[in-house]
């Protein structure tokens, strides 16, 4: 099934092939519009209705079967998909989740047919899910025999001998598991976390137990990936455990779904992503990164109340369960709720006290509602946390620096401005806050035109930063230096009222006072707050000369 087949899947669902009865026009086109804006939960309502009124309309049980995935509604998805292929209906996608039910409920047979499909990742997906639905059948040889013959193809060798592994281990031929893992059999394997995952797991289990933490400290940073810390955390400690991995055919199933999704991923319709992490969560619960993917999709497609609903189903003694509370405080803020996404934040911060990201995300949110002092006392727990040559924690002193500046303290603001600098040297956007920061106090101007003219360098394309640039040369003077990156800035952010401004302010210093009164009209279109308003009006009123006069009178 290439992407182009997949894609345009997604895009039939949208549009009936067949007749519609009149009275399910109505629910139908509701049905379309939701589905549209991916609003499964509302579609699914819609679709059930249509279905019920038109039962042997395939394009609607296709529709059905989509919305229902989307919805989280795994077992009312089969059942339509059973409907939809007794009606003679040969959608390859609802024909996966018929053949996903069945293997869910142990009966392998559907998935264990050779599929005739060559098409993009077809042979993948179907030659995968036939190993492991041959291995549920018990026929061991026959299984490693599809492994190998996905493997035959160049593109998809690595994870054919990656779940051919995973097989072996599944019924303890650790040693035959490792040598494929390793790269002893077939050559080395790229893995993804994943796999780094499920080789330290095979190692602890060949009572090799420096092996694996030899593995996972060579190619992952402690802190780096929750569920690989707790397995580091294990083996160090001595604590034996049992592989888990992948200890079922239909957990090896949910492991090939969970691949798919991950190839996807960026590459294809969010839409089709989910229905493939969907259908591995089905098969498998606990699987913590296909449960995330789906929250995280969920979100990104606006479906707020969907992602709270995913990230919830992460348990709490799961290592990756602070990254789903996140992930829940993030989807609440963005559905409009955000005291109950500080209060998920809260509770967070106190049953993982000694997690550095969550005081900062907590401090994000605070300082997003404007709650200032509770946002320094969060970032500075976070930093606390953390080692002082912590580059990872650049991004905390930066808004920490923010909140300070907008608190009025300018010495704590420069600090921590210059510790974010310390850490992660040339940051556009710290040297662009600094430096502006610093003109408009007009202190260290020369360094401020230094820092800004290295933030443009970084970042070109940014009209604030550009936007900057002009305005040093502005604050030192230099008016007709501020000409062209004042106008670029506006070319880049033509409607910013700050921006329009600064570049009427030039063009009055540089004489060219009634394009300055046109740039000034021009801010005041574009709704600046109240105070920029009455300043740009008495510009306006008796010029750019006469307002700083006044302003240096009353501020000396």
């Amino acid at each position: 099934m290439s992407l182009r087949t997949t894609t345009a899947l997604l895009l039939a669902i949208s549009c009936l092939t067949a007749p519609l009865k009149a009275e399910v026009a109505g629910p139908y086109l509701a049905a379309r519009q939701a589905s549209l804006a991916s609003d499964y939960s509302e579609a699914v309502q819609y679709f059930a209705r249509a279905v019920v009124e038109d039962p042997t309309n395939l394009a609607l049980l296709e529709s059905a079967v989509i919305a229902n995935i989307g919805a989280g509604n795994m077992a009312p998805a089969a059942r339509v998909a059973n409907t939809y292929i007794e009606a003679g209906g040969t959608n390859p996608i609802v024909a996966l989740v018929k053949n996903m039910a069945a293997v869910k409920a142990g009966d392998f047979e559907p998935a264990a047919q050779p599929n005739t499909q060559t098409e993009g990742l077809a042979p993948l997906l179907n030659g995968l899910l036939e190993g492991w639905a041959l291995l549920g059948k018990g026929q061991m040889s026959d299984a490693t025999a599809a492994f190998q013959k996905v493997a035959a193809e160049e593109d998809f060798a690595q994870l054919a001998h990656y779940h051919e592994a995973l097989a072996l281990a599944q019924v303890g031929d650790f040693e035959s598991a490792d040598q494929i893992l390793s790269g002893e059999r077939n050559g080395p394997l790229t893995l993804s976390a994943r796999g780094l995952e499920a080789h330290a797991q095979v190692l602890v289990q060949l009572e090799r137990s420096d092996d694996a933490l030899e593995l996972l400290n060579l190619v992952t940073e402690p802190g780096s990936n929750p569920v690989i810390d707790a397995i580091r955390a294990k083996i160090e400690a001595g604590e034996a455990s049992e592989y888990s991995f992948v200890t079922t055919p239909q957990e090896g199933a949910a492991e090939v779904l969970f691949t798919i999704a991950a190839i996807l991923q960026g590459r294809a319709a969010p839409e089709l992503v989910l229905i493939y992490s969907r259908l591995a969560t089905d098969l498998r619960p606990d699987h913590t990164q296909a449960t995330l993917m789906s929250a995280e999709l969920l979100g990104d497609m606006d479906q707020y109340k969907l992602a709270v609903e995913a990230f919830s189903a992460l348990p709490a003694d799961d290592p990756a369960f602070f990254l789903a509370e996140m992930g829940r405080a993030n989807a609440l803020y963005s559905d409009a709720q955000e005291g109950a996404a500080i209060e998920v934040l809260s509770a967070l911060s106190q049953s993982h006290p000694d997690t550095p990201v969550v005081h900062a995300a907590l401090g994000d949110y605070l300082g997003r509602q404007d709650r200032d002092a509770e946002a320094i006392e969060a970032y500075t727990k976070s930093l606390d946390l953390r080692a002082d040559d912590d580059v990872s924690a650049w991004p905390a002193y930066y808004a920490r620096g923010i909140i300070h500046e907008r608190m009025d303290n300018l010495p704590e603001m420069e600090v921590d401005f210059r510790k974010a600098l310390d850490l992660s040297p040339n940051q556009p956007d710290v040297l662009n806050y600094l430096g502006y920061s610093l003109v408009e106090q007009q202190v260290k101007l020369d360094e401020a035109l230094a820092m800004i003219e290295t933030a443009v360098a970084e970042r070109p394309e940014s009209g604030y930063i550009t936007d900057s640039l002009g305005w040093v040369f502005y604050r030192l003077g230099r008016y007709e230096e501020a000409v062209a990156p004042m106008e670029r800035a506006v070319s880049l952010l033509p409607v910013d009222p700050i921006v329009n401004d600064h570049l009427g302010d030039v063009y009055w210093k540089v004489g060219r006072k009634r394009e300055a009164e046109f740039q000034w009209k021009r801010a005041l279109s574009f709704d600046p707050e109240e105070k920029e308003a009455e300043r740009i009006l008495r510009k306006l009123e008796v010029g750019l000369d006469v307002v700083l006069e006044e302003e240096a009178a009353s501020d000396p």
